[in-house]
């Protein structure tokens, strides 16, 4: 293992794997915060002209004139840093000698930038035949489209999801996270990790092709399918399910609760939790394919819904529905940061900022019983262990690190 990884406290699953993360943003960088939550060592390696244009981003840790983005520690959280010119004279050679003894590069360029420079995928890998290449891209890394310049609003737009949100007869609504880089992120972990075990296995790396577009395309749920088999093209259908019903969002007393009480079995249990259980053996409406029957459903089955929610607040459905029945209040961000069951999954995590304070941010999502996560840690501040990641990882002594600092090739 790397002298590297003991910069960094906190063993998992992961641990002893070192990974070079070029990436900027969220797609990229997300998928480096993910290997470093669950173990790795990973080292940030910025552009010193041009650092990850997140740092920039809203909101920020403030403490008089000094501030740093939340948003960025978010996403880098539990990373080294340090900042690499690779178009200076030089600058490739260090990213070659780094490469050497890592395990995986991360990074999310425009495809055709890291060969322009010098040091793609196939020059990277005779230097280190076992290394892990991720590269997340807007189209991806072959095909037509390859070089064109994408954003998350360009994956949902080109993978067909901004057609199918909104509402009926309106226009269509993004969704209203950056899907597009959140799906490329964890498609990316299970490549990356799926190509790790090979070349763990075997000694030979490869090339992880990501693309925002192909990832969005495999979230469309049941949309291919109906497009192939019967010419459907999906549409905006607001709350509701495509064709599951009752499954939908529902007004009461004071806001509105998730109902998905579609199956028989629960469908009878509904009943019975509301006082109606005769309701259950209506012939129009006692199975769950007659319940799924459009007409059947807006006439009949959605009113009776209405009927035993309307008049009750949320936390009275919640507690009434208990563990029988799928009903969940909708809840603002704040209320889920607040919730207690939010707690119990340790899905807010702190990391200490100094005199800049503390930041909550979400935890870890995957949880592992015998090596678990480490998401509670602070971001790397721009290019802060350059020294001891190029002692440690490259092999360099003080005096070649002198030399690349009045070279220009590190800050």
């Amino acid at each position: 293992m790397s002298t590297v990884n003991s910069l960094l406290a906190g063993a998992g699953s992961l641990e002893g794997v070192v990974v070079l993360d070029l990436s900027r943003v969220l797609a990229g960088p997300y998928a480096a915060q993910m290997l470093a939550d669950l173990g790795a060592t990973v080292i940030k390696v910025e552009n010193p002209k041009d650092p990850d244009v997140s740092r920039g981003f809203p909101p920020y840790l403030r403490d008089g004139d000094e501030e740093f983005s939340a948003y960025y520690a978010q996403y880098n959280r539990g990373k080294l840093g340090m900042a690499l010119d690779l178009a200076a004279p030089g600058g490739t050679e260090v990213l070659k000698d780094l490469v050497r003894t890592a395990d995986i590069l991360v990074e999310n360029f425009r495809p055709g930038t890291m060969e322009k420079l010098g040091v793609g995928y196939e020059v990277l890998a005779e230097i280190n035949p076992r290394l892990v290449y991720t590269a997340i891209s807007g189209y991806g890394q072959t095909g037509s489209r390859s070089r064109r310049p994408a954003f998350d609003n360009t994956a949902q737009a080109a993978g067909g999801l901004w057609s199918m949100n909104g509402y009926p007869g309106q226009e269509p609504v993004r969704v209203g996270v950056t899907i597009g880089d959140l799906s490329a992120t964890l498609f990316g972990v299970i490549g990356t990790l799926a190509a790790l075990r090979h070349a763990e296995k075997t000694g030979v790396g490869q090339l992880v092709d990501v693309a925002q577009v192909d990832s969005i395309l495999a979230l469309t749920e049941t949309a291919v399918v109906d497009y192939t088999v019967e010419q459907k093209v999906a549409s905006p259908a607001g709350n509701a399910h495509a064709w599951v019903r009752p499954y939908e969002l529902f007004p009461c007393a004071d806001g509105q609760v998730f109902f998905g009480a579609y199956t028989d079995k629960l469908w009878r249990a509904s009943c019975e939790l509301f006082g109606t259980p005769e309701v259950a053996d209506d012939p129009e409406i006692d199975t769950m394919r007659k319940r799924f029957e459009p007409e059947v459903y807006e006439r009949k089955v959605k009113p009776i819904v209405i009927g035993w929610l309307a008049s009750r607040t949320k936390s009275e459905l919640e507690e009434l529905a208990g563990d029988v029945i799928p009903l969940t209040a909708v809840r603002d961000i704040g209320e889920v940061v607040d919730d207690p069951g939010t707690a119990e999954r340790d899905m807010i995590v702190e990391a200490d900022y100094g005199t800049l304070g503390t930041l909550r941010m979400f935890g870890q999502p995957i949880k592992l019983s015998k090596t678990p996560a480490t998401p509670a840690r602070p971001a790397n501040r721009f290019a802060e262990h350059a020294d001891q990641v190029l002692t440690a990882l490259a092999g360099y002594d003080t005096e070649r690190i002198t030399e690349l600092r009045e070279a220009g090739v590190i800050p």
